[in-house]
C-alpha cells in the first residue's frame, strides 16, 4: 500500500498541480489527503490534485515521487482507475 505523486506539471488555475493516488484503495488515499490537509474538493474522481506548493508536504508524509507515466500504470494496475474525460490533461 503506497501513494504515489507526479511532479507539478499540470497547469490550471494560475498554479502548477501534481496527482495523488493510492495502489490500494481510496479510503487509504482519502485518509492521506486529510492528514496532509488536501480538501475533499480537491478529489476529482480517481486521484487528488495537489498545488505545487503543497507538492513537498505530500512527499514528507510518505508519497513516492513518480513521474506521470508511471503514475497512472499504478493506478491503472490497481484497478482504482477510472474513465478519463475528454481533453485535458490524463488524469482528468
Amino acid at each position: 500500500m503506497t501513494l504515489y505523486i507526479d511532479p507539478p506539471t499540470w497547469p490550471g488555475h494560475g498554479r502548477m498541480w501534481s496527482h495523488l493516488v493510492s495502489d490500494a484503495s481510496y479510503e487509504e488515499l482519502h485518509a492521506f489527503a486529510a492528514a496532509i490537509g488536501a480538501p475533499a474538493r480537491a478529489f476529482d474522481r480517481d486521484h487528488y490534485d495537489v498545488p505545487s506548493e503543497r507538492y513537498a508536504d505530500a512527499v514528507a508524509a510518505g508519497a513516492v515521487e513518480v513521474g506521470s507515466k508511471e503514475l497512472l500504470r499504478r493506478l491503472t494496475d490497481a484497478g482504482l482507475r477510472r474513465p478519463k474525460r475528454r481533453g485535458g490533461d490524463p488524469l482528468s
